[in-house]
C-alpha cells in the first residue's frame, strides 16, 4: 500500500509537500495546468522521486444530454490522459457527475461515458479511478456509482469524506461492503455533518475503524486530501490512517 497526498494544481505546493509521502496527486486541466504544457524537468524536480497520480478536471461533467458534447468530453479527457501517461502518471481520478443524476434512463449514458474514458486511460497506460461525489448536486449517488463502476469494470476512488457527507458512517459501511472489491484508490480526510470538509483525520466524525474493517485486505493507494499546508497535520493524518489500515508510514 502507498500513501500519498493531493496537492491541487500547484507545482510549487507539490515541491514543498512532505517528502515522506509515496506519491502526489496533481490536478490537471484547463485553465491552470495543462499536461502538454508542463515543464517535465520542473515536475521531476518537484516530485523528488515520488510517484505521480493525477486528478482530472473537477468541474467537467462526465455526461450530458447532447451526443456531440459527450464526444467532446471524451476527446478532452482522452487528450489529458495521453499527456498524463506521457508524464508517467499511474492513476487518474475522475469525478462521477451527470447532467441529471435522477433520470434513471440517463444512467446508461453516464455508464457509456465512463466506459469510454476508462478505455482511453487504458490506452494511455493510466488507470482511471472513478470518484464518488454524490453529496454534490451533479454527483451520481453512491448506489448508482457502484453499479456503473461494476458494469463498466472501472476501479473506484472511494472518497471517505464525500461518502460521509452523502449518508454518514452507515453509507460508508454499506458501500464498502457491496463494492469494496472495486476500490483501488482512497481519498482520506475528515468531515463534520455541519459542512466542514477536508479536515485533518481525527478532527471530524468519520469512523475510520469502520473503513478499515471493510477494507482489511486493501492494497491500493491512499491519498490524504486534507486542505492545509501544515506539514505536521498532513503527516499526523497519514499516520492515523496508516495505523487504522495496519500499515507503516
Amino acid at each position: 500500500m502507498e500513501i500519498g497526498l493531493t496537492v491541487g494544481d500547484d507545482l510549487d505546493r507539490l515541491a514543498a509537500s512532505p517528502s515522506r509521502f509515496d506519491f502526489c496527486e496533481l490536478g490537471v486541466g484547463e485553465p491552470t495546468l495543462v499536461p502538454g504544457e508542463i515543464d517535465r524537468g520542473r515536475l521531476t524536480d518537484a516530485l523528488a522521486g515520488r510517484d505521480l497520480l493525477v486528478h482530472l478536471p473537477y468541474s467537467q461533467r462526465l455526461a450530458s444530454y447532447v451526443p456531440e458534447v459527450n464526444d467532446a468530453i471524451v476527446d478532452y479527457q482522452w487528450r489529458l490522459l495521453e499527456a498524463a501517461g506521457d508524464l508517467g502518471a499511474e492513476k487518474a481520478v475522475l469525478h462521477a457527475t451527470s447532467a441529471d443524476r435522477d433520470d434513471i434512463e440517463f444512467r446508461q449514458t453516464a455508464a457509456d461515458q465512463l466506459r469510454r474514458v476508462a478505455d482511453a486511460g487504458r490506452e494511455a497506460g493510466v488507470e482511471v479511478v472513478v470518484e464518488n461525489v454524490g453529496h454534490q448536486h451533479a454527483g451520481l449517488q453512491l448506489s448508482v456509482l457502484g453499479d456503473i463502476a461494476r458494469e463498466t469494470d472501472t476501479p473506484i476512488c472511494f472518497d471517505v469524506g464525500h461518502a460521509y457527507m452523502e449518508g454518514d458512517n452507515r453509507a460508508i459501511t454499506r458501500f464498502l461492503r457491496a463494492h469494496g472489491d472495486r476500490v483501488s484508490h482512497l481519498h482520506c480526510h475528515d468531515v463534520r455533518r455541519r459542512g466542514d470538509t477536508h479536515l485533518p483525520v481525527g478532527a471530524g466524525e468519520v469512523d475510520y475503524g469502520a473503513v478499515a474493517a471493510e477494507l482489511d485486505e486493501f492494497d491500493g493507494t491512499v491519498a490524504l486530501e486534507v486542505f492545509t499546508d501544515d506539514d505536521a497535520l498532513l503527516v499526523d493524518s497519514a499516520e492515523r490512517v496508516a495505523d487504522r489500515l495496519g500499515v507503516d508510514f
